[in-house]
């Protein structure tokens, strides 16, 4: 992938890459204004990332039947459904969850976490809503930053220069949060650098949706903690982190600690050997024959017999030979009086 499709200009490429990202930034509007006007404000996020998978998923595929002629767009989007699709879903959400914990054992060590629990019905119900809300929302970044406008950019400049393109649009995206700051740009910059080397290394997005999700989800339902700012998402546990603003990140979460920043760092050689199965797979080229199939013993032999001037062997022929009557009556007269043959 690191030259353009043959027959297919980097302009066209190009364009393409460019067609993505205005679907992208229309169909972030068009769920956010659908969603507001579906469905009451406390399942508005839940709806508008269900409706963000549904434009962009449909999106890009029909981007992809149209304009590269994809018979299987789904699947190309990096949602292939091939055997061990399950195991590797499986290995991001153990990734993720292991970041979590990672990021968060120091701050038990050296300040604390105080945590109030609400165990009513009605806040297990919600945690089942918050648990969809992180799936689609995950899913739905993965498609986003991986998907088909990731694959144009990948075809026209490399692998690099699509990690590259997108890990700054995805840190542009997270510059405009509020509360944001550099250290969260630097995070997301890197952590978008990892969910591609995921993509790259599988081609398919089952282990960087899961490393998405469960590095979110974890540190929001299970920890109570702020993600990107936001500290509503878990109506079970909520969270109020102790200690500097290195390692806590203050208000914004660990998107904005300096701890997650190196802990995210060491975690893309994790994920580079983790995926080293994966890549063997998926990324070897296979070696197809091709050409006529030769006799190379029967070729050598005719050339040296041309050489040596050597004459082709000729097939002896066998001549039969018949027989005459009086034998076949002899032999006839034998058969029907034996007595006479004795």
């Amino acid at each position: 992938m690191s030259h353009p499709v043959a027959g297919i200009s980097r302009f066209r490429l190009t364009l393409r890459f460019m067609v993505a990202v205005l679907w992208l930034f229309a169909a972030f509007r068009l769920a956010h204004r659908g969603a507001l006007g579906l469905v009451s404000e406390p399942l508005t996020p839940l709806v508008e990332q269900a409706l963000l998978v549904f434009l962009l998923v449909f999106g890009y595929a029909s981007m992809g039947m149209v304009f590269d002629r994809q018979l299987h767009p789904f699947s190309e989007q990096g949602l292939p459904r091939r055997p061990g699709c399950g195991r590797e879903l499986g290995l991001g959400v153990a990734v993720g969850w292991t970041l979590a914990v990672v990021c968060v054992l120091p701050m038990l060590i050296i300040g604390g976490i105080a945590i109030v629990l609400n165990l009513g019905p009605s806040a297990w119900t919600w945690l089942v809503a918050d648990v969809a809300f992180f799936a689609l929302a995950a899913l739905a970044e993965e498609v986003a930053f991986r998907g088909y406008g990731f694959q144009r950019l990948a075809q026209a400049m490399g692998p690099a220069g699509a990690v590259v393109g997108y890990a700054a649009i995805y840190g542009f995206i997270e510059a405009r949060i509020p509360g944001s700051n550099r250290i969260s740009v630097a995070i997301a910059i890197v952590f978008s650098v990892m969910l591609s080397t995921a993509y790259l290394r599988t081609r398919a997005l089952w282990v960087s949706w899961g490393l998405n999700f469960s590095w979110k989800a974890s540190r929001a339902l299970i920890f109570g903690l702020a993600v990107s700012g936001v500290s509503s998402h878990s109506p079970v546990v909520e969270g109020n982190p102790m200690g500097p603003f290195w390692l806590t990140g203050g208000g914004f979460g660990l998107d904005g600690s300096w701890i997650t920043f190196f802990v995210l760092l060491v975690s893309l050689i994790v994920v580079y050997r983790l995926t080293s199965d994966l890549d063997y797979r998926y990324n070897v080229p296979v070696i197809v024959p091709g050409g006529i199939p030769v006799d190379l013993d029967a070729a050598t032999r005719k050339l040296h017999d041309s050489a040596m001037g050597v004459p082709e062997a000729v097939p002896s022929l066998v001549q039969i030979q018949p027989v005459s009557a009086p034998q076949i009556n002899s032999e006839l007269d034998s058969a029907n009086n034996p007595r006479s043959a004795g």
